[in-house]
């Protein structure tokens, strides 16, 4: 029977108590965690977020009625008890922060009994995943789990600390606004009042701050609510938080400096960490060229070599073919692994094929300096000589290479190098390795679309330098773009806008957008530059991912209270689901049920009964 708090205050939180408060009469309240009855006395652990303290009950303490409770506290049973702080009878628990002391309980309220747990409330939780996703409520009970949300909130307070001492102001944009499909995909809200017409979820706020740089509101930040209608991915998830701001009257250099402070004053007041500043610049080229990826983790070797001129007159069709076709041939040399199984390297290769490539070449140099290789019969020892060389290979050496179009060199080597990084024990897990990824390509090539994209959006600044291959040659141009990078993962990226008028134009041209298409979409925009836009630049952080990072976490989802899984479905709630028909009807909307495409074999059989 629960009973009631009636005249009843919380003094400490359970974590809060110390060998300081010895002697002290105090009242806590939390969850049980654990009940051990040794016949005349009784132990219970009492948690609440701040952590776990030992109550000892005897009924010479407590009375007989008091006693009797006590007994029948269990997992999860909610309680408050008053007792007197003592220093610990037995041995110090040096793994609790109140391990020196426990509580002599002199009176005990169950204030709520509970069902037992599907799974147990522990640290480093064994439950799967996906029932302790169904019972969020309680899977937050956990410890380690706690500290990380709590973590999260220190965090956010910092930035806001942060952004209002540097003279940002904190503006909400809104959250029902105009579809612009350029990008990841809309969810879109159907609207009640306009019927046949739809608001989108933002993806950014990215339109709205630059509208508030023309309004004159100088440094604008904000703790921002986005969503992407994404295809399904691990570690993804449909609605995300940004931290977001741009600044006026200021060049890439600015965001820059000022960000950097922002990250050592977060590592700082989050968890202690002193971040050297300023922090490394590598432009993208060079990134590319070295660890083949945008967000290169470099915290160990195994870089990128390219090696193209030295096999391009060599007998070997893969990799002479790749270089006619306008590829390249690059390869990583894994020291010391030149006994590595050849089980294994058949695991590379089936690694390397699901990145998207034919295969995967590979030369072992063996101790006595002779080859084993899955190509060496196709070149001299000469150029075997050379190829080695290039590669800076020494006996004992394992080298893997790629040949095909860069991107997919790219793709292969550098998450190879990733795999082979975790598996070989490379990467040094208590290393923060911050790093600038600048100077991207202002497009990309849609092979879907025929046409060039914007790498980040239409509205990031040309390199000054570059312009005048925007008309000629726009695959070349380098944007005024900037990422910030830590251990492999992009914590946020940002650049200098469009502010000139005719270059946006120029801009919206190379994109394929008529004048007519470019104001349908963006025209708001556009319009509010003919009335004195200032230059600016802004920079949006993922609080997500930069949480999981400085929190060591091995997803996402284990630092949003209420996450989605990888279908972008809540097992908890069960959204998404069905609505009333009433609802639908309101909102002018019919459901279609798709067809389904029919079996192979029926499809076979359909053909044949027509022949």
């Amino acid at each position: 029977m629960a009973e009631s708090m009636k005249g009843l205050k919380r003094t400490h939180r359970c974590g809060e108590l110390s060998a300081a408060n010895v002697g002290e009469t105090v009242t806590v309240m939390g969850w049980v965690a654990k009940q051990r009855n040794k016949g005349g006395i009784i132990f219970v652990d009492l948690r609440d977020r701040s952590g776990i303290l030992q109550i000892i009950f005897e009924e010479g303490d407590v009375g007989e009625e008091g006693f009797a409770k006590a007994g029948r506290l269990r997992s999860e049973y909610v309680a408050a008890v008053t007792g007197r702080v003592e220093r610990r009878a037995g041995a110090v628990n040096e793994n609790l922060a109140t391990g020196e002391i426990e509580v002599r309980a002199q009176s005990v309220r169950i204030l709520s009994e509970a069902l037992t747990p599907p799974f147990p409330i522990e640290e480093d939780s064994k439950t799967k995943e996906e029932l302790r996703l169904k019972y969020r409520y309680l899977d937050l009970r956990r410890p380690d789990l706690q500290k990380k949300i709590m973590l999260r909130s220190r965090i956010t307070m910092a930035i806001r600390e942060f952004m209002t001492k540097e003279g940002f102001l904190e503006i909400e944009t809104p959250m029902l606004t105009k579809s612009t499909p350029e990008g990841a995909r809309d969810y879109l809200v159907p609207s009640r009042v306009h019927p046949g017409m739809f608001y989108a979820l933002p993806q950014s706020p990215q339109i709205f701050k630059q509208l508030l740089m023309c309004s004159g509101y100088d440094r604008y930040f904000q703790i921002a609510r986005c969503f992407r209608d994404e295809d399904l991915r691990a570690d993804r998830q449909p609605e995300f938080t940004q931290v977001d701001m741009e600044l006026s009257f200021v060049d890439q250099e600015d965001v820059m400096e000022v960000n950097e402070r922002l990250i050592k004053y977060i590592c700082r007041e989050a968890i202690g960490l002193d971040v050297q500043l300023p922090l490394r610049r590598m432009p993208w080229i060079e990134a590319m060229n070295r660890f083949g990826s945008d967000k290169p983790d470099t915290r160990f070797g195994l870089e990128l070599k390219d090696v193209s001129e030295v096999v391009k007159g060599c007998g070997f069709g893969v990799f002479t073919s790749a270089l006619e076709a306008g590829g390249s041939v690059r390869g990583i040399n894994v020291k010391g692994q030149a006994g590595m199984p050849r089980k294994k390297i058949d695991s590379l290769v089936e690694y390397a094929r699901g990145c998207g490539a034919k295969g995967l070449a590979y030369l072992s140099i063996q101790p006595d300096g002779s080859y084993k290789s899955s190509f060496a019969k196709f070149m001299t020892e000469e150029e075997l000589n050379a190829l080695a060389a290039a590669m800076e290979g020494e006996k004992g050496d394992l080298l893997l290479f790629a040949a095909d179009k860069n991107t997919i060199v790219y793709n292969v080597l550098g998450g190879l190098r990733l795999e082979l990084g975790k598996q070989l024990g490379l990467i040094d897990e208590k290393r923060f390795d911050f790093l600038w990824v600048t100077e991207f390509p202002l497009f990309e090539w849609s092979e879907e679309e025929n046409r060039y994209v914007a790498m980040h959006h239409p509205f990031t600044m040309p390199v000054e330098e570059d312009l005048d291959l925007l008309e000629t040659d726009p695959g070349k141009m380098r944007a005024k773009a900037y990422d910030i990078v830590l251990n492999g993962t992009e914590l946020g990226g940002g650049s200098v806008r469009i502010s000139d008028e005719n270059i946006q134009e120029r801009m919206f041209t190379a994109l394929g957008f008529s004048k007519e298409s470019a104001h349908e979409r963006f025209g708001f925009l556009l319009d509010a530059f003919k009335y004195g836009v200032p230059p600016h630049a802004g920079l949006a952080y993922g609080l997500d991912r930069l949480v999981m990072l400085l929190t060591g976490a091995e997803s996402i989802r284990e630092v949003i209270a209420f996450p989605k899984v990888k279908d972008a479905s809540c097992l908890m709630t069960e959204a998404p689901n069905v609505v009333d028909e009433k609802q639908l009807e309101e909102l002018g909307i019919a459901i279609v049920a798709k067809k389904e495409a029919a079996p192979a074999g029926d499809a076979a059989e359909q053909t044949s009964a027509q022949e």
